[in-house]
């Protein structure tokens, strides 16, 4: 921290997920051995996809997006985590932090519209199958591929940069093992009241917005399953739809449940992070 006038935080703590050296080393190795488990299965999707043409349609098209956002949003954390838990000193600097805040965002809500954008390419080609060739053409995948990545990267640089105008004078321990948003802001010694206004307004309008999407495209889906008398067919709509449905499910239930539980930094909120 930096003295005079007033005291200004230069680093934060992170508390980490154990002070124990010896499960230390054995988170260090589980980590790491599921952080290039995440990189090797999404390269090697990537690679898949883009060598085999028969895998050049809408669906893989965005579940290639999918991947590469997975690998990255992974190292984002899981390489500081590393670190940190060979250290004594589990410190980020304030740059860090932000910059960790601001790839967070713009991952979450990157992949929050290329959730929506995937359940809607399969609402098209489940109830719209005569029309589906021409409605999803590579202008149009590559325009809704690339507005999703547009409106993560906007959410994420404008709640990070009203964040970074806080002032931060102490105390400056993060109560989990990354920097995430809503601790951070607990810290903040000005009124976050612009902060608070703009990361609510980018959970309602960014994750109910596209929740509706995805209801709405599942609900459709549904109801034309329903509507077949072959249950062949009803098996291979849902069998088209039941993969992305669960990752849907496990990334909208685990982020509701991590921030409507209190900052305490239990057990339970690092579980739910991770």
């Amino acid at each position: 921290m930096e003295v005079g006038n007033t005291t200004r935080v230069t680093v934060f703590v992170l508390q980490g997920l154990s002070n124990n050296p010896q499960i230390q080393i054995v988170l260090f190795v589980t980590f790491l051995v599921i952080y290039l488990l995440i990189l090797t299965v999404n390269l090697l999707m990537l690679l898949v996809i883009r060598t085999d043409s028969h895998l050049h349609t809408p669906m893989y098209f965005f579940l290639s997006h999918l991947s590469f956002l997975d690998a990255f949003y992974a190292s984002i954390i899981v390489p500081k985590l590393l670190e940190n838990l060979l250290s004594k000193q589990k410190t980020i600097s304030l740059l860090e932090c932000f910059t960790q805040i601001s790839l967070v965002i713009f991952s979450g809500g990157t992949e929050t519209c290329l959730l929506s954008v995937m359940a809607y390419d399969r609402y098209q080609a489940v109830c719209r199958p005569l029309l589906y060739v021409g409605t999803m053409n590579k202008k149009v995948c590559a325009g809704l591929a690339g507005a999703s990545w547009a409106i993560g990267m906007g959410t994420g640089l404008l709640n990070t940069i009203l964040l970074a105008q806080q002032h931060f004078c102490g105390p400056n321990l993060i109560l989990s093992f990354a920097c995430e948003f809503p601790l951070v802001l607990l810290l903040a010694c000005s009124h976050p009241s612009m902060s608070v206004a703009s990361i609510l307004t980018t959970m309602v309008v960014l994750g109910l917005g596209t929740l509706v999407l995805l209801l709405g495209s599942y609900t459709h889906i549904i109801m034309t399953a329903l509507g077949i008398n072959s249950a062949s067919g009803q098996n291979k709509i849902f069998s088209t739809c039941y993969s992305h449905f669960l990752v849907v499910t496990i990334f909208y239930g685990s982020g509701v449940f991590r921030y409507r539980t209190p900052a305490s930094g239990s057990a339970l909120e690092q579980v739910l992070s991770v």
